[in-house]
């Protein structure tokens, strides 16, 4: 988590940034709290983002050291697999070397969001395909008043309307690859995947369940779970607002945050 820069979620443990500060001798003391911090509490080592006063740094804390804490959120209806967890850091000691020594400021963790968005321009439009080929596959199957409802007109419109998103979904996500691939990808052009991917799969998700009808709302089908887990999707890695401003920043030259 990289000092709660990009989480403008309003819980408490978000207005109290990590900062480090000079212990005794060359040690570190770490002190705040963090909140949706993935697997937290089952990890071994933790990577903090702390404000020092050289700026921004990174360190490696083992989790077992004396004031460090990670506590699971409990009642999560989406992304149930994944364990979630609020952090806090009091008066953590850390020795000198604990300190990440090729990361200064928020180009560090700012280059391991730009990877995880990359990873979610693509992760978004499998989930939506799950669901697009749930949609077929119930159309051709499920029949009302001796038809398939795959033959009625609007259910045909749906899917249309899905494929053509999905389509241009995993166009923008192969050409970012290229562009990755040869060093000119840029935060704001993978900004532009993330929103387009992540907003255009609930919208194929939500369609997919309207087809599917009350069934949709089971397991005996994807759809569900990939709508619930998508709503995370959306919020982590940079919201919707948050991909929006980088562009905004990137078309007009001025910052808006």
């Amino acid at each position: 988590d990289p000092a709660g820069v990009v989480d403008e979620r309003d819980h408490p443990a978000h207005r109290h940034p990590t900062v480090a500060d000079a212990g005794e001798g060359d040690d570190w003391v770490l002190t705040g709290t963090k909140r949706w911090i993935g697997l937290a509490s089952v990890a071994d080592v933790a990577v903090v983002w702390a404000q020092t006063d050289a700026g921004v740094r990174g360190f490696l804390v083992p989790t077992g050291t004396a004031g460090f804490t990670a506590t699971p959120i409990a009642g999560k209806l989406s992304m149930r697999a994944s364990i979630q967890c609020d952090v806090t850091l009091d008066g953590v000691r850390l020795p000198a070397d604990a300190v990440l020594p090729g990361a200064t400021g928020l180009s560090g963790p700012f280059s391991c969001l730009n990877e995880a968005r990359f990873g979610i321009v693509w992760g978004a439009m499998g989930a939506a395909r799950s669901c697009l080929d749930a949609a077929i596959a119930r159309s051709r199957s499920r029949e009302v008043f001796g038809r398939p409802i795959g033959a009625m007109q609007l259910t045909q419109a749906k899917l249309a309307d899905m494929l053509v998103e999905y389509e241009k979904g995993v166009l923008l996500a192969l050409h970012l690859g290229r562009l990755k691939e040869r060093g000119t990808l840029s935060p704001a052009q993978i900004s532009v995947g993330k929103l387009n991917s992540v907003r255009e799969a609930i919208r194929i998700a939500g369609l997919a369940r309207s087809i599917l009808g009350g069934d949709g709302v089971t397991n005996e089908f994807p759809v569900m779970r990939h709508l619930a887990n998508l709503e995370s999707v959306r919020t982590y890695e940079g919201t919707d607002e948050i991909h929006q401003l980088v562009i905004g920043r990137a078309l007009t030259g001025m910052p808006a945050f």
